[in-house]
């Protein structure tokens, strides 16, 4: 076999690899990844899963929220979680299969209407465990239904928030539970009108509960305790946000989906439900004043915030068999006494809804509320990904069109590195103008690589040129591709977000595919075993491979036969790499490819540099099979 065929075969072979790699490291969905910003303090927390008496509904379910008896680790000190602490109940098994709207009718509700919330609040327990979002769809089809958040106990996907109080150990006080009927003043929770909730024990203790709403996804719940009896009380305030069953996620190293959350001065602790599971002890421990802990999805997140002035004990949690795993993010403030003739509350916010940037760094702002815009996952590159997605929003406000917007960042990114591609590109044409000088030293020291080395780096001062130019813009701008891909991936902005024609979502990938001829064969390529992943080519992809092509065209050919097949290749590699990225991602690129060239064909015009793409070109066409 000819050397250069032996070349180009292995060309072919890291071309291959290259393309596996990345879709099984970066574009494939990972199931098993867990980002962890810190490790903080661990505590070890002995478990004992408790079960309360069995509601009575449709199917006689038995209580399958976390959290039966005591929802909360108890405390016997003061901010501190005690060894004999109680974790989240077992998930009991329905009789019979449960749908989400017999759940539903199992419990007397008051219904909840806003401008972007509907559902209902659980009267049994007092739970926010039925939540809607209006403003988003499923799909971006016609007619497709609104986006569900939360989910009662006993149906599929249980879902819910819980807040209230909880005593100590030992101590012979009813609180209230998840069993407990509250009663309700009015019949539904609005912007404008909050809920008003009471129950008593009857040992002289009367709690009420007020929840309030704003026009979004803040929920406002003040627990209040008056205490009528002769004997002195001790309580604990508690919150926390539950799921039974490991959701589906998108999988992406580049996405934390799963548990999250801030206490203190500490750094965002970031844990996917495999992660929680693989903790010791599946607990998860954090103490310190203020901050909030939650469970995020790609879009959609509920956060539970105390008082930010209240020092905490907050945890992740997994517990439960397989079938049923709970996920719990909860936290237990220090305990309040309360004595004869006395009263006392405790306020939590709950934020449960999609997490728009504009709205989440408002709620950060007003309440307060310490780094709360890192609900949304902007990544290592914050610093670039957060004022990136600021100027694409901008942008969008004058052109209505995020696609659009995209378009004009990317021209504004190419003015800003202007400067510097310039004199990369400068330097590249000198390069190209001492190629013959070049080719005389290569030949005459092809035995001495020192010296060649020597002579040539003299070429270089004496010409002004710097090798290594040519590598910056590209070194620089690495940072903004990936922080423009995580602005595109995980805003919930660019969701459903149209572009023109054929592409309606530009966080979704192209929905063209050219090998169902787009469309004229009724095939789905992609359920194809291994291979199916990289037969998913749209438009777009195709135009971001010809422009990148050309992009290459404009160089000369490198004379090495492996260097040579490489860079053939690497066009092709991109296509179908990105071909399942989403589809804003691949337009940027496109668009950023087609700025380049027209900047270095200029820049190489101004320099009184040959141009090589034609020529390149021409010699393609003039080729003959071997």
């Amino acid at each position: 076999m000819r050397e250069d065929q032996k070349n180009l075969f292995l060309a072919m072979a890291l071309s291959l690899m290259v393309i596996i790699g990345w879709n099984y490291f970066y574009g494939v969905p990972k199931l098993d990844s867990a980002r962890q910003v810190e490790t903080a303090a661990q505590s070890p927390i002995p478990t004992q899963s408790q079960t309360g008496p069995a509601q009575t509904g449709p199917a006689q379910i038995a209580p399958s929220a976390p959290g039966a008896q005591a929802p909360l680790p108890q405390a016997s000190a003061p901010g501190s979680l005690a060894p004999n602490s109680l974790a989240p109940a077992a998930p009991a098994i329905a009789l019979a299969p449960v749908t989400r709207e017999q759940a539903l009718a199992a419990s007397p509700r008051v219904p909840v209407d806003t401008a972007s919330l509907s559902g209902s609040i659980n009267l049994r327990g007092a739970r926010l465990d039925d939540l809607r979002l209006k403003q988003y769809r499923q799909t971006i089809k016609p007619g497709s239904e609104t986006v569900t958040l939360l989910n009662p106990s006993g149906g599929p996907e249980t879902y819910f928030v819980e807040t209230g109080f909880v005593t100590a150990p030992g101590a012979n006080v009813a609180a209230p539970g998840p069993d407990t009927v509250w009663t309700a003043e009015g019949k539904t929770l609005t912007s404008k009108q909050p809920l008003k909730l009471s129950w008593d024990n009857g040992q002289g203790l009367t709690f009420r509960r007020t929840v309030s709403v704003d026009d979004q996804y803040m929920f406002t719940i003040v627990n209040s305790v008056e205490n009528k009896s002769a004997a002195s009380v001790t309580l604990y305030p508690y919150a926390l946000t539950s799921r039974v069953g490991k959701p589906k996620t998108e999988g992406y190293i580049v996405l934390h989906e799963g548990l999250l959350g801030l206490v203190g001065d500490s750094r965002i602790q970031e844990y996917t439900y495999d992660a929680v599971e693989k903790e010791t002890k599946a607990t998860r421990l954090m103490k310190g004043e203020g901050g909030w802990v939650g469970i995020t999805d790609k879009y959609w997140a509920t956060a539970i915030i105390p008082d930010q002035a209240s020092v905490i004990d907050a945890r992740f949690s997994a517990s439960g068999p397989n079938t049923a795993r709970i996920y719990q993010a909860d936290l237990l403030e220090g305990a309040r006494t309360l004595g004869p003739g006395a009263s006392l509350e405790a306020t939590h916010r709950v934020f449960a809804g999609a997490k728009e940037s504009k709205l989440i760094d408002a709620y950060q702002d007003k309440h307060a509320i310490k780094n709360f815009e890192l609900m949304i996952d902007w990544g290592w590159f914050y610093f670039i990904t957060k004022p990136l997605f600021w100027l694409i929003d901008f942008i969008y406000g004058y052109v209505g069109n995020f696609g659009f917007a995209i378009l004009a960042v990317t021209v504004v990114v190419k003015l800003v590195f202007f400067p510097l591609a310039s004199r990369s590109y400068e330097s590249m044409a000198k390069m190209k103008a001492v190629q013959p000088e070049m080719k005389i030293l290569q030949d005459r020291y092809k035995d001495d690589k020192q010296t060649l080395q020597k002579e040539l780096m003299e070429l270089y001062k004496r010409e002004k040129i710097n090798p290594i130019a040519g590598c910056l813009p590209v070194i620089i701008q690495i940072p903004v591709f990936f922080a423009l891909y995580k602005v595109i991936f995980i805003t919930i902005e660019m969701r459903h977000a149209p572009f023109f024609g054929w592409v309606q979502d530009l966080s979704a990938p192209d929905p063209s595919n050219l090998f169902t001829l787009f469309g004229l064969i009724p095939w789905d390529p992609v359920s194809i075993p291994v291979f199916g992943q990289f037969l998913w080519l749209g438009v777009w992809p195709i135009l971001m491979g010809i422009s990148m092509f050309v992009q290459m065209k404009m160089n000369p050919e490198p004379t090495d036969p492996i260097q040579k097949a490489i860079f053939a290749w690497m066009p092709v590699i991109f296509t179908f790499m990105l071909g399942t990225f989403p589809a804003g991602l691949v337009i940027y690129w496109t668009w950023n490819n087609v700025l380049s060239v027209s900047q270095q064909y200029y820049i190489m015009r101004k320099q009184g540099v040959k141009i090589e793409l034609w020529e390149n070109l021409a010699g393609l066409l003039r080729k003959k099979p071997a």
